[in-house]
Parts: C-alpha cells; sequence; structure tokens
C-alpha cells in the first residue's frame, strides 16, 4: 500500500490490512486480490457536503488507500441531517469540511492516507489539485464545477462518476473517456431556468445514502477491475426514494458531435466566462479572490470593532448583522444574507479590501 508519494508500507502493515478487510476479501468480487488494489488506490472526492462525505467515509472503510478531499466549505448545523462524517462539535467550531472529515476518518482507519484541500475547484487549480489521481469522485452541488471535472477527465482520460441527490430523487452516472457518454454527452447544455437545490426543495438523506452507496460501489468496481470491467455500470441511473419511481438512460458510447468528447473543446477547462463571485446556495455568496493572503489576527483586530468576530486555523467568522462572512486564509469568503453579488463585493471591499 502506498501514499501520494509511492513510499511502500511494510508487511506487518498487509497483514493488519488482511485481517481488517477479512470479510469483504471474502467477497467473491475482490478478493485478496483486489483488496491490494483498493490499497494503492488514489481517488479524489470534490466536494464534501452529503454525497461527498458518504462517498469518503464508505470508501475509507473499504480500505481505499488515499483519499483526496477537495472542499471549500465550512460545516454547519443545518448539514447534520445528511452529512455523515461531521458531528455537532465539528459545526460548533465551523470547521472547513475538507478538515472534519479527515478527523473523522483518522479516528476510524488510519491506514488511510487523506489529503484535506480547502479549495474550491476552478480552471486555476484543477491541475494541482486532481494531479495522480486515478479516480475522480464527484460530491458537488453545482453543474458548472461538474462540467469542469468533465473537461479535466475527458482530457486526460481519466474515469470519473457523476453523483447528485436532492429532495427525493438520486442520480448518477459513470464516465470511462473514450469508451462511453461523458457528462456534456448526455446533457449538452448546462440545466436552464429554474434548478431545484437542496436549499429550495430540501433533501432525504436516504437519497443521499443511496447514489453514495451506488457510486461507491462503482469506484471500488474500477479500482479492482479497471475502467474496461464488465460489472462497471454503462447507465445514467436514477432513483426516486419516495415514490420509487426510477430509470435508466444507455451511456454505453460517447454521443456523436460531442462538444468535449469528439470535437475537444474543452471550454469549462478554459475558464471561458468564469465569475469570480458566485451564488453558492443557502442565501449566499461567494467571492473567490486570489493571492490575498489573510493574516487571521490582524484581520480579527481590525472587523472587531464592527461586530462579531471569531477564527480558528482555518477559517474566520465575521458577524455584521444581517450578514456573515466567513473568510478563508487564500483570500477566499462566503458571504451569507443575500444572494446580490453587488452586496457581497462592496461588503468584502469595505471589511476586507478592494
Amino acid at each position: 500500500m502506498n501514499g501520494w508519494d509511492g513510499t511502500p508500507r511494510s508487511e506487518s502493515a498487509g497483514r493488519k490490512l488482511n485481517e481488517r478487510y477479512s470479510r469483504q476479501i471474502l467477497f467473491r468480487g475482490i478478493g485478496a486480490e483486489g483488496q491490494q488494489k483498493l490499497a494503492t488506490g488514489r481517488v479524489a472526492i470534490v466536494g464534501c457536503g452529503a454525497t461527498g462525505s458518504a462517498l469518503a467515509g464508505l470508501l475509507a472503510r473499504a480500505g481505499v488507500g488515499s483519499l483526496r478531499i477537495i472542499d471549500r466549505d465550512y460545516v454547519e448545523p443545518s448539514n447534520l441531517h445528511r452529512q455523515s462524517l461531521f458531528d455537532e462539535s465539528d459545526a460548533a467550531e465551523s470547521l472547513p469540511k475538507a478538515i472534519a472529515a479527515a478527523r473523522k476518518i483518522a479516528g476510524f482507519n488510519s491506514q488511510v492516507v487523506v489529503e484535506s484541500k480547502v479549495e474550491d475547484l476552478v480552471p486555476a487549480n484543477i491541475e494541482a489539485l486532481l494531479e495522480g489521481t486515478s479516480l475522480i469522485l464527484d460530491g458537488t452541488d453545482n453543474f458548472e464545477t461538474r462540467y469542469l471535472i468533465n473537461d479535466y477527465a475527458v482530457d486526460h482520460s481519466l474515469p470519473w462518476i457523476y453523483s447528485a441527490a436532492v429532495g427525493s430523487y438520486a442520480v448518477t452516472l459513470n464516465v470511462v473517456p473514450g469508451q462511453t457518454a461523458c457528462l456534456s454527452c448526455i446533457f449538452p447544455d448546462s440545466p436552464r431556468g429554474m434548478v431545484e437545490t437542496c436549499e429550495t426543495s430540501g433533501i432525504l438523506n436516504s437519497a443521499v445514502n443511496l447514489v453514495a452507496s451506488i457510486a461507491a460501489t462503482e469506484a471500488v468496481k474500477f479500482l479492482v477491475g479497471g475502467a474496461a470491467s464488465a460489472h462497471v455500470r454503462r447507465t445514467l441511473l436514477s432513483f426516486d426514494v419516495w415514490t420509487n419511481e426510477h430509470a435508466e438512460i444507455s451511456a454505453a458510447k460517447p454521443r456523436k458531435g460531442c462538444r468535449a468528447c469528439e470535437e475537444r473543446d474543452f471550454i469549462h477547462l478554459a475558464g471561458e466566462g468564469r465569475p469570480h463571485i458566485t451564488l453558492c446556495g443557502r442565501n449566499s455568496v461567494q467571492i473567490h479572490e486570489r493571492q490575498r493572503p489573510i493574516d487571521f489576527r490582524e484581520m480579527n483586530d481590525r472587523l472587531r470593532p464592527h461586530g462579531t468576530v471569531r477564527h480558528n486555523d482555518f477559517v474566520l467568522k465575521f458577524w455584521h448583522d444581517p450578514y456573515e462572512m466567513t473568510l478563508f486564509p487564500d483570500g477566499r469568503a462566503i458571504i451569507k444574507g443575500t444572494t446580490d453579488t453587488a452586496v457581497a463585493r462592496s461588503l468584502y471591499a469595505r471589511y476586507v479590501g478592494s
């Protein structure tokens, strides 16, 4: 079993590995050889909210050796009903989800190497954040990031798994570039008009766990048997856990004329028209500031006369009624209490700088 740097693990660690996963090794589809392949797997999970945290927990318990968890957000009380790796202490500290997930995984499987990346996946950093991975899993909550992942995966011939859940509805798709349809084959354009979100339609934790279980199983198939495995599903699968309606659409072949697969026009990877200020759900706006390191102690002193401030090593939170600003060390901010990007930019400029 190797870490991200390729350092070999000891033989005694290998014996402990077999003890821990004895019941999984008994499963014919995995066996001892498959378990060793899981141990050398390098998986990136983009987004560690509901689906992402469930995926991380399942794969860590299954013995996937290296997980890179990438998430821009922090834990809040409203997350706890569905985000299975977090608890009330994480929410009280406003811990970044990637950090909280790594701590929880270390508590139940210290053999897994977890890299926490408290960052927003964007065209400027995607190469660095996904380098060295053998499989990408989708735990995001927006199509903008999913199209970006799709462009990167197709460009690098890297498999990835799309997963989404909202309300009682779950959907997932395996993408094997060059062999199956990609996300742009199935959805040539981003959904327009009103799009359901957890903030508008709510979500059942059972829908989250269903799609995460299906996607995690597909991930294990990829890691054990490779992308060509006959057991890897080649359909877009959807299931409504409330109505029991379900459907499968064939995704066995790339779509003729696909922008990504056939034309190799990676507009999302190029960052064309990508905004630096974006809506972030839950009545919030995210401001992407690059090359602006924040000294939390200095910022704490600056903001204290204007409202309530607290910080830890990972985030600084500032409350100035009716707004709440969360600052990250790289200058990125999430401003809660508005969906007006002009208001968010004005608040950021006033208290952090223009």
